[in-house]
């Protein structure tokens, strides 16, 4: 574990780690989970929240503590991508909020990234968008959460193209395989197209992880496109977690016959919501998603500084 910066501002201490000791890691967790149950979402991503295990290449951790030691905030910086610019996400806990932790973290994330940075708001609550343009951020991605009704699910039989089956994912000999495509059809995606298998094998690792709602289209034994489907069990939720189509591939239906192949994998293990997640600019895939009767039910946004 490397100790990288200490910062005390007045009654206010921020620590910046490379690596959390694993019981610093669940306080971060207890954190993330409590602020949950206040604000309706997550404000760490899953991704985030598995980076919290071990030492993760470009991955800072900001712990803010008060001077009694407690810890009142946390902030994730991520400087991975070769092109983008720091992705970052932070979160205060209910009840210390409206002290000015969170801009202190913000500042320090700012410093911490060079002044180059892309900040996420989940669920755009009123208080981050305020946060925002204290900073001197601006909006920059709409992540929209869209969700409709599993229950009396009517679709089409799902129609594939010529010489494409489909079947489930098999752990440790598809990994590589479905990697590959994944960086394929998701080429321009941040988060998701830069996976790696450590990646994959902490979804692999979690409770929720079911191959048999990972499902794989095949042409000439070939991977050329996917659909992972995630339970939410607590929520009643199912999660048309990623959805992709192998360049080339494109076009004659194969994203929607995988749609409506996970959908109907969902509404069969009794779940009576599907939602899903798409960036507001990604007209095509929100055409399609509207058109099987999803409907925005929240949204993320990020903000970033001028370039």
């Amino acid at each position: 574990m490397s100790d990288m910066v200490n910062e005390t501002v007045g009654e206010r201490r921020i620590e910046v780690l490379e690596e959390l000791a694993p019981q610093t890691a669940q306080a971060v967790l207890d954190l993330v989970e409590e602020a949950a149950g206040t604000d309706g979402q997550a404000a760490v991503s899953e991704q985030g929240r598995l980076h919290l295990r071990g030492r993760r290449a470009g991955v800072r951790h900001l712990l803010l503590r008060d001077g009694g030691g407690e810890l009142v905030g946390y902030g994730q910086l991520e400087d991975a991508d070769q092109v983008e610019a720091p992705s970052a996400e932070l979160v205060v806990r209910p009840g210390r909020r409206g002290r000015g932790h969170g801009r202190a973290l913000g500042n320090a994330l700012l410093r911490e990234s060079g002044k180059r940075l892309r900040v996420w708001a989940h669920g755009g609550h009123p208080a981050a968008r305020h946060l925002a343009q204290v900073l001197g951020l601006s909006l920059f991605r709409e992540l929209r959460q869209l969700r409709r009704p599993l229950t009396g699910l009517e679709l089409a039989e799902p129609a594939l193209p010529a010489g494409v089956t489909v079947r489930t994912f098999r752990p440790g000999e598809d990994d590589a395989a479905w990697l590959a495509v994944n960086g394929a059809a998701f080429a321009h995606h941040p988060e998701q197209g830069s996976l790696t298998q450590r990646d994959l094998d902490d979804r692999k690792a979690a409770e929720w992880f079911d191959p048999k709602g990972f499902f794989l289209a095949e042409r000439d034994g070939q991977i050329i496109g996917f659909h992972w489907t995630k339970v939410h069990a607590a929520e009643g939720l199912g999660e048309v977690y990623v959805l992709g189509v192998r360049p080339g591939a494109q076009g004659g239906g194969l994203g929607k016959a995988l749609t409506a192949i996970g959908l109907r994998h969902l509404a069969g293990e009794g779940l009576p919501t599907a939602m899903l997640y798409v960036d507001a600019d990604n007209v095509p895939a929100v055409t399609v998603y509207e058109g099987l009767g999803f409907v925005t039910h929240e949204t993320d946004l990020m903000y970033r500084t001028e370039t």
